[in-house]
Order: structure tokens, then C-alpha cells, then sequence
């Protein structure tokens, strides 16, 4: 394996990507060239929306080839075209050989939730004060346990009694905290999502953890239940609060995060004709905001 690395700009990070893309690079990744120096930058947006910058000031490119005659080839390319200008070559070396599976894999450890609940990978032992686990590998779908977010649903659901209610879990992702109210006893559950590969991601995931539970379309989610979840983020909870609140039946609770702090009031705003969420759990800048619907509710 062999690593060609690169300089550039901001402006010429897309077309030396798809550049080097079309020269049969495996991979190529972008990083701050000024990283761990003050012209450092940070090019943190808000999940789900694009960051302010496309790239930093000054890129670093690295992109790896199976030869070096490759690297070599792609080099003498890019510095052949116009788009090259203001870059710079700042070298090829080989790599060494890795277990590229095992050193992936050694990246993702067992998550705590509570002391007694955790998420572990299938290549981990689980922790020996775990008395209840999750059985989940890193994957496309969204919801691994990593997350703040996730993980304050599931300690909802650990610190609430859900045993033998009905439950959705709208936006499902991975299928997460639908298994997670089936370990705590739930026994009708629904895990919905707009997205198809979500869909079947939660129903392999559901068989791994050999937990019951129905997987869909939003459209399957049919009538009211005791306990529904929505991990998504802020402006969907808020476009999706007249449908969230018509599933929870009177007296039930209804569990939103994917909300940073300072959108509490946008969220309390947004239900407030049917309910009253509270800030039930904070991490990381990170809110979980869960309500009961009045019992006298239609």
C-alpha cells in the first residue's frame, strides 16, 4: 500500500477528490493542514445541516494506492493539470501492512448506558457488571450507541418502566431503542423509518439480539402507544409534532432527543398544544425531552 500525499487550497479539495478518484485511488481523506498549530480551524456545523466551509484554508490530501507505480502515475498527473496550481506534492511512502479489520475494529469498545446496561459490539466480550446488552456493530444506519442521544433514550427506557406496553420508535435508524424497549419488556413494539436500508438494518439487528418486534415504513405506525420515541433532530421533531403526539395515548410518554441545548424552547414551543416536554437529560451539549400526555387527552 502506498500513501500520496497532497497540499492544497480550499478551492481545489473537489476537484483533486474526484481527481484522484478517477486515477483508481482506494481512498483519499482531507485533514487541516494547520492542525495542532494556532491557524488551526474548526469546521463544525450543526448535525444534519451542511458546515459553514467546505474545507479548510489549507488541506491536506492522502490518497492511498495498491502500487506504487499507481502513486507515482497520479502524481505526475495532477501536477501536469492547471487545476494543480497553488497545490503541492508533499510525497509518496508505503505503508505498512495492517490488519485493517482488527485495527477498525480495536476503534469501537463496549458503550455504557447504566452501569448495567451496554451496547457491545459482537467482537467484545461484555463487561462483567453488564446484566443486560446490546448486540450491535457499527454500520451505515444511524443510532450505534455512540451518540449521546442514543444513549439518553436508552437510559430512559432502562430508568422507566416499559414492560409489556406498546411501543414506536419513530426515525429507527438501526433499530436500537426498539431493541432496547424489548430487553426491558415491551412486547408490541413498531420501528419505523423513511429510510429502506434502516428498515432491514433493524430487522437483522432485531434477530441478533433475538428481540420480537414489526419494522416499516412510517406508514405502519397505526393508533396510539403508551411509550413513543423519536431520536431524529430538532427541525423534523418540530414538523413532525401534530403526528408524534396523535400516537401517544392519554397518560403515556412521549421520549424526543436529537436536540441540542439550546433548542429546548423551540421544542416546548413547537408541542406545546398537546403537551408539555421538560429537559429530562443533558450530555454533551446534547438535551433528551420526554412529556406525559394528560390522561384526559384525546
Amino acid at each position: 500500500m502506498f500513501e500520496l500525499s497532497l497540499r492544497c487550497p480550499e478551492d481545489r479539495v473537489d476537484v483533486l477528490s474526484d481527481a484522484l478518484d478517477a486515477l483508481d485511488a482506494l481512498s483519499v481523506s482531507v485533514e487541516d493542514a494547520d492542525a495542532q498549530t494556532p491557524a488551526e480551524q474548526a469546521l463544525f456545523g450543526e448535525p444534519g445541516m451542511p458546515p459553514p466551509k467546505d474545507g479548510w484554508q489549507r488541506s491536506r490530501m492522502v490518497a492511498l494506492f495498491a502500487q506504487e507505480s499507481g502513486a507515482q502515475e497520479a502524481s505526475a498527473l495532477l501536477q501536469a493539470q492547471d487545476f494543480f496550481e497553488g497545490c503541492r506534492l508533499l510525497g509518496i511512502q508505503a505503508i505498512a501492512e495492517q490488519d485493517w479489520v482488527r485495527l477498525t475494529q480495536s476503534q469501537f469498545a463496549p458503550v455504557e448506558v447504566t452501569p448495567e446496561f451496554w451496547i457491545v459490539p459482537t467482537w467484545h466480550e461484555p463487561p462483567a457488571q453488564a446484566h443486560q446488552i446490546i448486540r450491535l456493530d457499527p454500520g451505515l444506519a444511524f443510532g450505534t450507541g455512540t451518540h449521546p442521544t442514543t444513549r439518553m433514550c436508552l437510559r430512559w427506557i432502562a430508568r422507566n418502566n416499559v414492560k409489556d406496553q406498546r411501543v414506536l420508535d419513530y426515525g429507527c435508524g438501526s433499530g436500537i431503542l426498539a431493541i432496547g424497549a424489548a430487553k426491558y419488556g415491551a412486547t408490541r413494539i413498531d420501528a419505523v423509518d423513511i429510510d429502506e436500508a434502516a428498515v432491514t438494518s433493524t430487522v437483522l439487528n432485531a434477530e441478533a439480539n433475538h428481540v420480537v418486534l414489526t419494522a416499516g415504513l412510517p406508514e405502519q405506525a397505526q393508533g396510539l402507544y403508551q411509550t413513543v420515541l423519536a431520536n431524529i433532530l430538532a427541525t423534523p421533531l418540530k414538523v413532525l409534532a401534530p403526528l408524534l403526539c396523535s400516537h401517544v395515548e392519554a397518560g403515556g410518554a412521549l421520549v424526543l432527543a436529537g436536540i441540542l441545548e439550546r433548542q429546548a424552547d423551540e421544542l416546548k414551543a413547537a408541542y406545546a398544544p398537546w403537551v408539555q416536554l421538560e429537559v429530562a437529560d443533558s450530555e454533551d451539549g446534547w438535551i433528551l425531552m420526554t412529556a406525559q400526555k394528560p390522561a384526559s387527552a384525546a
